[in-house]
């Protein structure tokens, strides 16, 4: 029985290949959108699931308390003698394993002589840490040991890295390197001498799904990771680095929230009576979603977008199956004396509905197998524009294949009960005399609120998407108060000479044509989250201000260079140490002052009083970090030897022969240096890198809605010509033009349209409000955005119907009336 079935589902799908091909499309498209989104969530929560012991995994988390009790933040930067401290004060816990996660490295290759034969820059995965680590994690060990570690000067390598140095990663072990540190403690920023590393062990290439994405693993007591370095000690608890962290292994009888407790106990002891932070763990499963904190990969996903997701999916697949639906429908008169038929001969209700699902099933299989090659053709692209690393076996994945079993009978159960339903009811006798109509098919008013309901996830999404396109503009082309435009930076290695360095090259630079100004500097104008902050006192004060500024060291080419505007004073003297400070207007609001002028020549001291000058001048406040926050106070120093960047402006004319004599002579000064530069536009573009990923992914999903519910809009046409077409050809044997006709088929698509858009609009408006709240800068979400997408969806409806509309219109009135 269920053979024949299959055979005549099949010859009526060949018998229907217009109808059957837009159904497969339609759920074809929808099932991959579905389907691709899975793989994306999958990939997003499977983070640092591999770990065995990852339910009793915990970071430790700094508690920064406010002046407003209600207000506090979290980082996951620790005081270095954190991890030693709670190795003794709690013997209980199973492993404690401090973190440090090093930038911008440069690494040397050395021969057996120790002489440099290669040179490598890694922008992130240098770590430094204890054998303890791997106690903690699941990181796998090819050659070597863990515990080689233990000794200050060795280091691990992943496979890769491995390779990438030294050829061969079986003959890595026991080769050279020397290394190159740029590091930052409290607000202090330092870079450490050479130092030489022995290979003593090769990792694993570290999966794609970590927080941890390693490259060298540095035994933790190397370098600056010691005691004692430069004159500074480093086991100061007042002093953080957002690069250091601490992971613990909880004992299986120890509940986190008890643990809390102690550490907020623990603060208060070793902290400094006039210094109020605490600390807090926080579990390993909680680490990738927390986008406030981050993590080291800096790549992270709110639960809450995850969240939308799922809806995303699951709103573009019932649009797919209301499609379904209202083609089903459609095509319910043309098989009238089917049904009609087959209830003569003896059918009943439940074998014509298993018909029906049978069809169905064929479809959603047809679909689910061009959906499976649509989404393997996607994912690099998915992967290339969300710098992801989704697998391409996907079919190789269980998971998966679970997925795609349980969307054919999801799908198949929602898109082909109610049309078989319908198709079962059909009156045999009405069925075989051609006197079907709208009024005895009944279901047309669910059809028009399915398309109702398609037309407002499409008209939301279309807002959404208006209005991110429109932040993502305001960011790009907001003023920021300073230049951006032609200005590259490049990083470089300070020496012990002063401005000796510096000066040679700006001599050097500014010698090459279609170069106009250089200025040296610690960081940018604007940085995102990678600014030195630091307490300060005001004016002799005892007590320190209250709050936190960033520090910039600069030269005194800083301001003309960046074009910043002075409303106050004058602009820092040339000098290779600290002597004075410009502040901005932020500052000055902070101090309480009425005016700039005030706070000239009144003395600032920070660093705790290690430096202490007077403010020159003021300057125009200037966006120093994304949109996403305030401005912040600041203070502008010169200090040559925490220069670390060059900031160079060029004429717009020959940019790419003025870059070529730029790293000739880049090159000259740091022959053991790996060159490289980014333009200031393009890195304060990738403070909002995320945000653009959205709005691309925003415009994919608000275009495929549309191409949805466009079918679903031709199949109650389709079903509208069928039903009325009778009608069209009395009006016009009685003089209706083709104007009225189209009108006729168009005017009740245009209410269901506007009901869509009443509905959609607020419910549009409160998501894009409340996603705008996350930016300190922001635009107005004005009335015409609204009115763009309820416009879009009209014209797209119009042009959809019209092919049915006109073909309804020009049809021969003769052979619609010929039976009556």
């Amino acid at each position: 029985m269920f053979k024949n079935y299959f055979k005549i589902a099949g010859r009526n799908l060949l018998r229907n290949k217009g109808y059957a091909a837009i159904n497969i499309i339609g759920l074809a498209v929808g099932i991959a959108v579905c389907m691709l989104i899975f793989i994306i969530i999958q990939f997003q929560t499977s983070f640092d699931n591999f770990h065995t012991k990852k339910d009793r995994i915990y970071r430790v988390l700094t508690e920064y308390p406010h002046t407003d009790a209600a207000n506090v933040s979290y980082g996951k930067g620790v005081p270095f003698p954190l991890p030693k401290g709670l190795r003794t004060t709690f013997p209980e816990l199973e492993q404690v394993a401090p973190i440090y996660a090093s930038h911008n490295d440069q690494l040397q290759v050395l021969d057996v002589n120790g002489n440099p034969v290669k040179s490598f820059k890694e922008q992130s995965g240098v770590f430094y840490t204890t054998p303890s680590f791997f106690n903690i994690f699941d990181f796998p060990l090819l050659a070597g040991s863990y515990a080689s570690l233990k000794d200050p000067n060795h280091v691990l390598l992943t496979k890769e890295i491995a390779e990438k140095y030294f050829g061969d990663w079986k003959t890595a072990i026991g080769k050279s390197l020397k290394i190159i540190v740029s590091y930052r403690v409290g607000a202090g920023l330092f870079q450490s001498p050479p130092v030489a590393l022995k290979v003593s062990g090769i990792l694993a290439n570290i999966p794609a799904n970590t927080d941890f994405q390693l490259k060298l693993v540095i035994a933790f007591g190397t370098d600056f990771t010691g005691d004692e370095q430069y004159g500074f000690q480093i086991p100061d608890w007042k002093a953080t680095a957002p690069e250091f962290g601490c992971y613990v292994l909880l004992p299986p009888h120890i509940a986190a929230d008890n643990f809390n407790r102690q550490l907020s106990d623990y603060a208060q002891r070793v902290q400094a009576p006039d210094h109020k932070d605490s600390y807090l763990i926080q579990p390993l499963d909680a680490v990738h979603y927390d986008t406030q904190t981050g993590n080291y990969s800096d790549k992270t996903i709110s639960r809450e977008l995850i969240n939308v997701l799922w809806l995303i999916a699951a709103f573009i697949l019932l649009i797919a199956c209301v499609n379904f639906i209202n083609l089903s429908t459609a095509q319910a008169v043309n098989r009238a004396k089917e049904v009609g038929v087959r209830k003569v001969l003896g059918s009943n209700k439940s074998q014509l509905q298993i018909q029906f699902i049978v069809e169905t099933f064929l479809i959603v299989s047809f679909a689910v197998v061009l959906a499976s090659l649509i989404s393997v053709l996607a994912l690099s692209s998915i992967n290339q524009l969300l710098e992801l690393s989704l697998p391409f076996n996907i079919l190789g994945s269980p998971s998966v294949i679970l997925f795609l079993l349980t969307v054919t009978l999801v799908v198949t159960a929602l898109a082909g009960f109610y049309p078989s339903l319908v198709l079962s009811r059909f009156n045999p006798v009405n069925a075989l005399k051609s006197k079907l109509t709208a009024s005895t098919t009944k279901g047309i008013s669910l059809r028009r609120a399915l398309v109702v309901f398609q037309f407002i996830i499409a008209q939301a999404l279309i807002i959404g998407t208006l209005v991110i396109v429109k932040q993502m503009n305001f960011f790009m082309n907001q003023p920021l108060g300073f230049d951006k435009e032609a200005i590259v930076n490049i990083p470089f290695r300070p020496d012990s000479t002063g401005t000796k360095l510096t000066d040679y090259l700006r001599q050097q630079l500014l010698s090459v044509n279609g170069v106009q100004a250089v200025s040296f500097s610690s960081h940018t104008p604007a940085e995102n989250d990678n600014d030195l902050w630091t307490e300060l006192k005001f004016d002799h004060a005892i007590k320190e201000a209250g709050f936190q500024a960033i520090t910039k060291f600069v030269d005194n080419e800083y301001v003309p260079a960046y074009q910043l505007q002075l409303i106050a004073g004058r602009n820092l003297q040339a000098s290779g140490m600290t002597r004075e400070f410009l502040v901005n207007e932020a500052l000055v609001k902070s101090l309480g002052l009425k005016s700039p002028e005030e706070i000239l020549g009144k003395e600032i001291s920070m660093f705790g009083d290690v430096i202490k000058c007077p403010v020159v001048g003021v300057v125009k406040d200037f966006n120093d970090r994304s949109f996403h926050h305030h401005l912040a106070p600041l203070l502008m120093a010169t200090n040559s030897t925490m220069y670390r960047q060059a900031g160079i402006k060029l004429t717009t004319s020959n940019i790419s022969s003025t870059m070529q004599a730029i790293k000739k002579i880049w090159e000259q000064a740091f022959p053991d240096y790996v060159y490289e530069y980014k333009f200031l536009d393009e890195k304060i573009g990738d403070f909002y890198k995320q945000e653009n990923q959205l709005a691309v992914l925003y415009k994919i999903f608000a275009a495929i809605a549309i191409f949805l519910s466009c079918l679903g809009l031709y199949g109650l046409a389709s079903f509208m010509a069928v039903q009325r077409i009778k009608e069209v050809g009395i009006r016009k044997v009685l003089g209706a033009s083709t104007g009225n006709i189209v009108y006729l088929f168009s005017k009740e698509f245009i209410v269901l349209i506007a009901i869509a858009f009443a509905i959609a609009t607020p419910i549009a408006w409160y998501y894009m409000h409340q996603w705008l709240q996350d930016y300190a800068y922001r635009i107005h979400v004005s009335w015409w955005l609204f009115a763009i997408g309820g416009l879009t969806a009209v014209v797209i409806a119009l042009v959809t119907i019209s092919f049915q509309a006109i073909k309804a219109a020009v049809a021969n009135p003769v052979k619609s009336l010929r039976s009556e």
